[in-house]
């Protein structure tokens, strides 16, 4: 797998440490609601056209998709996307305690890429992140870490989603066996939006 750095927080599980998905030394700018952020810098019509292109329906209206979920960002969906195969899905909507039981067959060696589908209503979310850590299954040692940076995004009707990088599964006799993987969907404002544990198998081919 390809390395990358990760991070995480204090109020969750304590197998993550608050180094391992937030940078310790980074803060991050006050939250601001939509009209605030409409508000600001009216005289640049360069910054303004920008904002409004960003937002879209968002500055004229309140969007609201689930409105008995108070959260800003819901996470619903992990997928493991292979070239000419059929992505392998995670449903994140449900009960996430039960998710270790779905397990995903890799093929050694092959190029993967992840992605999380999820909403954001309400308010715009700032710098939101992917973090994952993995280890062998049953052992304590993590194998490795990633961290990736998804953006900010606005409001929307639509499912929106970020795919990451394409990652190489290990390949050997060794690297064979199953995986256990704990993700994070968080922020710059330390906003844990889901933490959910996943597991994956590499074997020497699909069967």
């Amino acid at each position: 797998m390809q390395k990358a750095m990760a991070e995480t927080e204090t109020q969750h599980r304590p197998d993550h440490h608050d180094e391992d998905v937030h940078d310790v030394n980074y803060q991050a700018p006050p939250e601001k609601t939509i009209e605030e952020i409409m508000a600001a810098d009216q005289e640049d019509e360069s910054l303004r056209r920008y904002k409004e292109a960003l937002l879209g329906a968002a500055q004229t209206e309140k969007i609201v998709v689930e409105p008995n979920d108070p959260r800003k960002v819901i996470v619903k969906k992990l997928a493991l996307v292979v070239e000419g195969r059929d992505d392998m899905e995670l449903d994140l909507t449900g009960d996430i305690s039960q998710l270790k039981k779905q397990l995903f067959v890799i093929k050694e060696g092959v190029q993967y890429k992840v992605r999380i589908d999820f909403l954001v209503q309400r308010e715009i979310v700032h710098g939101l992140k992917y973090v994952q850590k993995t280890s062998r299954f049953g052992m304590p040692v993590v194998v490795d870490k990633m961290k990736h940076m998804v953006g900010s995004y606005p409001p929307k009707k639509e499912i929106q989603f970020y795919l990451t990088p394409a990652e190489e599964a290990p390949s050997g006799t060794l690297s064979r066996g199953t995986y256990s993987v704990s993700s994070i969907f968080t922020d710059d404002d330390k906003h844990i939006h889901l933490e959910w544990d996943w597991t994956f198998e590499i074997k020497k081919d699909w069967a």
